[in-house]
């Protein structure tokens, strides 16, 4: 795994339960397939309040009708 200044320079997939050094191209890939394997209820997203209303329609236009998810938040609670 190599590092600059404790950050990580290159993508990792899990293999057999160990991450690995991955392209760019696998590691989107892997996270693709398991975005759409374990999407729906199992999905949530957050917006920024503070965004405009355009962004945050966007967000959870992309949400309900990409992921299936009806778990999507923009209000700020802190």
């Amino acid at each position: 795994m190599r590092r600059k200044h404790g950050r990580l320079t290159t993508p990792l997939v899990r293999r057999n339960g160990e991450l690995v050094e991955a392209g760019w191209d696998e590691a989107l890939a892997t996270a693709a397939e398991g975005l759409s394997r374990h999407g729906g209820d199992s999905f949530g997203m957050f917006s920024c309040s503070k965004a405009t209303n355009e962004v945050n329609y966007v967000a959870q236009k992309w949400a309900r009708s990409v992921m299936g998810s009806n778990n999507i938040d923009s209000c700020n609670r802190t």
